[in-house]
């Protein structure tokens, strides 16, 4: 017989022989079985739900319990020592190589599946099992099954499908259940769903990822930027393009996967697993039928991620396809990871093309929100004025510090978008407050009182006090429960009122669009379609639009005294939302910075005498800074103030 070295046969294994097999191999370990048998793979096999072996045995009408128990005959017979590991049986070698020459030869399969070793075994099954489990297989047909072997497993798992040059493969290939299925999430896909936001203000770094992307060589460019400014939102753009038909003919219909770093590694921690799953994925992507961008975020965790205990490093798996041009990559990294992997490496660094993310400035961020308002509308249910998004760029990048714009835009939008959401069903955090300050006075009450029940306590005073504040209490609670309800019908009734008003501008539009084309109808006949006004009308109702100015204005005058809920969200949710974050007071998030800095004289004049000289050149020195007549990155000013003690 031909000698077949034992990695290639099990190499061939489709997924399901191949779990039969780490199965059987798992359980002769805990029974310390000395071999793993024809047998134990067989009873694997078994257990699998709609197998090859499961379903041909349903068809023969053999029972697969009897079956089952046919084949643990004897399963056991030998025992290992507790420190050694199971071996293959001679048999069970055999048995793969039989089917392996069955499969290449007769059947025109490139892996072995669990039909295909059925049929094998079906030649001489005495040889590899128990007496009694011959006897029940001797209910197939092996020529029939060779002959239907498609018919037989139809209904199989393992079902395989015709390729379109005719010759047999895995169905779990058509599945998704290959590397680029399992290890890549394709963002195409997701910008056709419709699951992607808006990218805005990104343009000419999306072009000039085009631009390297239509190169024949070294087409692979680097997105480099600090966390938050929207690298990935970078690619997002791209695949939004795509979908929309408005890139170069060289990338239409081309899918950009995004790479699953975590997938990836997950279980590769054999040597040269990582670097093996790898190389399988770069030769999908080279050779899928339809343009593949592989998307590296975060690439700084790939690049060197083989190179520890020996392993391969990746990066030099990627150089040779990177060079040639054969495998489209985009990586992103940030500026400091980008200077210790890619810039150290100049063969790497010179395969890749830089293109710089910078932090986008307060009016870009204003209309990146503005882009991604609706969204935020649509999630949270709840409307966002221009002010709202204005003070969220303008407040974040003023008083959030380290971090960058948008990210931190973004993350004040909408945490105020979830807090009026909140406030629209659920009472507010004073409400909750003031209930937690209630149960704390009832349960102090409870003590006092028991304490002088029984003698331990005598004066009252505490009692009397608590008592007092218990009173407060519920009272105050009352009012903030009532102005809360009142409130929430307001503010219910004004979104009914904004919403209705909306769809009657759209009905507007549509019926406007209808009446123009009947004009031409209706000149010829108008006097006798003209009709004399009924009498006897009801007077009409408020218009919507007067009585949702009655409501806001109703709505202000409450809120002058408390604000517990709002029909929408505005500065005021914003500059809350900062004050909570940075502890900088409300009053100070409200002024206007260019009148504080103007006032900022008369202010220090009265609070501080006799220095007027310092508080001038002070003002100065501001106002230049105010002016952006400093460099770039220097502070609003630094001064040093001496003199004598005691001066001030």
């Amino acid at each position: 017989m031909i000698q077949i070295d034992l990695a290639t046969l099990v190499k061939r294994l489709n997924p399901f022989s191949k779990q039969a097999l780490e199965m059987a191999a798992s359980e002769c370990m805990s029974q310390q079985a000395s071999e793993i048998t024809v047998n134990h793979v067989l009873i694997q096999m078994l257990a699998i739900p709609r197998s090859d072996l499961r379903v041909i045995a349903e068809r023969a009408d053999i029972g697969t319990d009897e079956l089952r128990q046919a084949l643990t005959v004897e399963n056991y017979a030998t025992s290992r020592a507790a420190d050694s590991y199971p071996s293959f049986s001679p048999m069970l070698v055999e048995w793969l190589k039989e089917a392996w020459l069955l499969a290449s030869a007769e059947m025109q399969q490139t892996e072995l599946r669990g039909g295909i070793l059925l049929l094998a075994l079906l030649h001489t099954p005495l040889r590899y099992v128990p007496p009694v489990a011959a006897r029940l297989l001797t209910a197939i047909n092996r020529d029939q099954l060779q002959q239907d072997f498609a018919g037989w497993t139809r209904e199989s798992a393992e079902s395989v499908v015709l390729n379109a040059d005719g010759h047999v493969a895995s169905a779990t290939a058509d599945t998704g259940d290959s590397l680029l299925g399992r290890y890549a999430k394709n963002m195409t896909d997701d910008a056709r769903q419709g699951r992607l936001d808006p990218v805005l203000c990104r343009d000419n770094e999306i072009d000039l990822m085009i631009d390297i992307l239509c190169r024949r060589r070294k087409n692979n460019p680097v997105v480099v930027g600090e966390a938050g400014v929207g690298k990935s939102a970078l690619i997002e753009g791209l695949a939004l393009r795509i979908v929309d038909d408005r890139v170069p003919d060289k990338l239409r219909d081309t899918e950009i996967m995004t790479l699953d770093l975590g997938a990836l590694q997950a279980g590769a921690s054999v040597k040269g697993e990582f670097e093996k799953r790898f190389k399988g994925l770069m030769a999908e992507v080279i050779q899928s039928p339809k343009p593949v961008i592989l998307f590296i975020d975060e690439a700084h965790t790939l690049i060197g991620a083989g190179n520890q205990q020996g392993g391969l490093d990746i990066s030099n798996l990627l150089k040779p396809a990177l060079a040639r041009g054969e495998l489209k990559t985009i990586a992103a990294t940030t500026w400091s990871e980008y200077k210790k992997y890619f810039e150290k490496d100049a063969a790497l660094s010179r395969r890749f093309q830089l293109v710089k993310v910078s932090e986008p400035t307060a009016a870009e961020a204003t209309i990146i929100l503005r882009g991604l308002s609706a969204v935020y509308e649509q999630s949270h249910g709840v409307l966002i004025d221009d002010e709202a998004l204005q003070a969220a760029a303008t407040l974040s990048e003023r008083y959030l510090s380290g971090r960058q714009l948008p990210d931190k835009a973004i993350d004040v939008l909408d945490t105020a978008c979830a807090r009026v959401a909140i406030n629209l069903s659920s009472p507010p955090k004073q409400i909750s407050a003031l209930t937690t300050q209630r149960h704390q006075c009832e349960a102090e009450i409870r003590q006092l009182e028991r304490e002088l029940r029984i003698g331990l306590r005598t004066d009252t005073s505490r009692l009397t006090d608590v008592l007092v504040q218990y009173d407060e209490t519920l009272t105050e609670l009352d009012e903030l429960e009532t102005a809360w309800r009142q409130q929430q019908t307001l503010v219910q009734e004004i979104i009914a009122l904004r919403k209705a008003l909306l769809e009657e501008t759209v009905a507007e539009d549509a019926a406007t669009v209808a009446a123009d084309e009947r004009v031409a109808e209706t000149t010829d006949d108008s006097t006798v379609a003209t009709d004399e006004p009924a009498a006897g009308q009801p007077e009409p109702e408020i218009p919507p639009a007067e009585r949702l100015a009655q409501l806001t204005a109703e709505l202000d005058a409450l809120h002058n005294t408390q604000r517990l809920v709002s029909p929408h969200v505005d500065k005021k949710q914003i500059a809350a939302v900062i004050a909570e974050w940075t502890g900088v007071p409300l009053n100070r998030l409200s002024q206007n910075e260019m009148s504080v800095i103007t006032d900022l004289p008369q202010w220090l004049g009265d609070t501080i005498k006799g220095q007027d000289l310092a508080i001038k050149h002070l003002h100065k020195h501001l106002l230049t800074a105010r002016a952006d007549l400093r460099r770039p990155g220097r502070p609003l000013g630094a001064f040093l103030l001496a003199g004598p003690q005691w001066r001030g």
